[in-house]
């Protein structure tokens, strides 16, 4: 793929980009395709614009990004590859973790698609907040969260 290369003057690294033919031609075609996210697509022609040689401020000016974003990319392709550089880096220390891991998300869908209370027509946000509170899945939660988890497996209440 590529190397990395500093100038002596300000220890300036350039990482500069050299795809394989068959490196190129998936990002072409993720350039090319219809459905694939706005982010992916952008970078995918800044490594495809990196690997034709032009400067970082023509890859900007072309896709209409900042400058620091074409060195960015630039940077995490030769660091971590093509593929990753494509996609969004996961955090390593997120600020809260996740409260609705895969058994929580499980035991949601399965109660979502359950009988509704009795009384009830239909399971409300609020009342399957509360049974997995009873449930002991959590020891709190908001509708928010049970919202995200429903429309997360596409189980809906309707």
């Amino acid at each position: 793929m590529g190397g990395q290369t500093c100038s002596m003057s300000g220890m300036i690294k350039r990482y500069i980009v050299n795809l394989t033919r068959a490196e190129r031609e998936a990002l072409e075609g993720i350039v090319k395709r219809e459905r694939v996210s706005g982010v992916k697509r952008q970078r995918a022609s800044i490594l495809l614009k990196a690997d034709d040689d032009l400067t970082d401020q023509e890859i900007a000016e072309e896709v209409e990004v900042g400058v620091r974003t074409v060195a960015r990319v630039r940077q995490r392709c030769i660091d971590r590859g093509v593929v990753a550089s494509l996609e969004r880096k996961a955090q390593e220390n997120p600020s809260r973790p996740r409260k609705l891991d895969g058994a929580a998300e499980a035991r949601l869908a399965q109660l979502a698609c359950s009988d509704a209370p009795e009384g009830r027509s239909r399971w409300t946000l609020s009342l399957l907040a509360d049974k997995l509170v009873e449930l002991k899945v959590f020891e709190s939660v908001s509708t928010s969260t049970i919202q995200r988890g429903l429309k997360k497996t596409r189980s809906s209440l309707g």
